[in-house]
């Protein structure tokens, strides 16, 4: 897949293209001005010049001239006769007919003024000059250019950098949101060319909060009102187990309390998953992690093949007692449903749960589906299939970090879940 372009750096590109691209032009531009100008300059001294040496009598040397040293004359006749001119001057730079006016030669710049009794004064000046002028002013506005041209980028990917901290800013906060934080969005300073895109996304967290909500509180009324029928439910049918005589209709009956017993679990799991994924377990403080997980594992009635190992000093965590309840039972029951023995459960400092059993490696690829609702990977042990899914979604949560490893570290088979729970600030510690 091709990756997403960077406006910065395409803006950063285009804005410093376009100014260098302009600044070529001006620079191009300012030599067509520039030579122009140099010409009008020069022209003049030269018209002077010419001025200058055509006082001079007609049958005596011209006057020196302001800048005689740079140039060179020729005094002649309409028919090209010479009557005077300077040391340097040749018939390969003045030609060999005079002419008014300017004119160019190969390397001089000539100007021809008609005197009074009818010669033709003509005065050239070197090319080479005019030349240099414009080079050496050209060369200090291209160096002038080179020096301010990194400034430049610099300076616009940083005013880029700026304008659209806004919009990274308005990028984090979406990107933190997830379904147990669907607040609207107000990212402050952001363009009026984004915020059509903020109050769409407003829209939309709004609709998925509601039909959230309504997901959540189903599922929750749905297993809080399936509790009383089923339970009472159970109590006739383990009467009638009681009761009824050892036959066909007993085994039945056993079937029916299994079944009903596994509904129960069901609607526990289903309540509990909604309280997760609402609002009730956000935060919430405990000291020592040690005596809810003692309670817990009390709970399975303490299996053989079940081992809590337990720290000897007290592994305080920024959970709710209730909430860490949830994690391990979880963990725990998942582990026996699905695994084999051994089930270790270790407390560690971090603060972080880890619960590992036996079984099979589980291919990386089938690990990220361990957390799906109802996904059992083929077992077809009793289970409801939401286990895992409420340890992620109460992890997501509380901010806790949920890890999978198979085969178990130290082991050839076998899983561990490594839950690390946010630890308490140095203040409430």
């Amino acid at each position: 897949m091709r990756p997403a372009r960077s406006l910065r750096r395409d803006l950063a590109r285009g804005l410093g293209g376009g100014i260098a691209l302009l600044w070529l032009v001006a620079l191009a531009g300012s030599w067509i001005i520039l030579r122009n100008e140099v010409d009008e300059i020069y022209d003049a001294a030269l018209r002077r010049t010419a001025e200058w040496m055509a006082s001079s009598p007609a049958d005596a040397a011209p006057a020196p001239a302001p800048r005689s040293e740079d140039m060179s004359y020729m005094r002649r006749t309409g028919d090209g006769a010479v009557l005077a001119r300077s040391a340097a001057a040749t018939r390969a730079i003045f030609g060999d007919t005079p002419s008014t006016g300017f004119r160019n030669a190969s390397s001089h710049r000539i100007y021809g003024m008609r005197l009074p009794d009818g010669s033709v004064l003509e005065v050239a000046d070197p090319l080479e000059e005019r030349r240099e002028a414009t080079h050496d002013t050209l060369s200090l506005l291209y160096l002038a250019g080179l020096a301010l041209a990194p400034i430049i980028f610099f300076g616009v990917a940083w005013f880029i950098a700026g304008r659209l901290r806004p919009v990274r800013g308005f990028v984090v906060a979406v990107a933190r949101r997830d379904s147990g934080h669907l607040a609207p969005l107000d990212a402050p300073g952001l363009q009026a060319e984004f915020l059509p895109i903020q109050e769409a996304v407003n829209r939309l967290m709004q609709r998925l909060d509601t039909a959230l909500a309504a997901e959540r509180a189903f599922s929750a009324n749905s297993a809080h009102e399936l509790r009383t029928p089923i339970a009472a439910t159970l109590a006739h049918t383990q009467r009638l187990v009681a009761e009824a005589p050892e036959g066909p209709l007993r085994a039945r009956a056993r079937a029916i309390e299994t079944e009903l017993k596994r509904m129960a679990r069901l609607a526990e799991k289903l309540l509990d998953l909604a309280r997760v994924e609402g609002a009730g377990m956000a935060g919430g403080e405990t000291a020592d992690l040690r005596p809810i997980l003692t309670l817990v594992a009390e709970e399975f009635r303490s299996p053989p093949d079940l081992r809590p190992r337990l720290p000897a000093a007290p592994v305080p965590a920024a959970i709710d007692p209730d909430a860490f309840a949830i994690l391990a039972r979880n963990l725990i029951e998942n582990a026996l449903l699905h695994g084999t023995a051994p089930v270790e459960v270790v407390l560690g400092p971090g603060p972080a749960l880890h619960v590992s059993n036996g079984g099979p490696p589980i291919p990386p690829e089938r690990l990220a589906r361990l957390t799906h609702r109802f996904e059992r990977l083929g077992s077809r042990r009793q289970g409801s299939g939401l286990g895992l899914a409420i340890v992620e979604a109460l992890a997501q949560k509380i901010g806790a970090r949920l890890a999978f490893q198979s085969p178990a570290p130290g082991r050839a088979d076998g899983l561990l879940v490594s839950v690390t729970l946010p630890g308490l600030r140095p203040a409430d510690a």
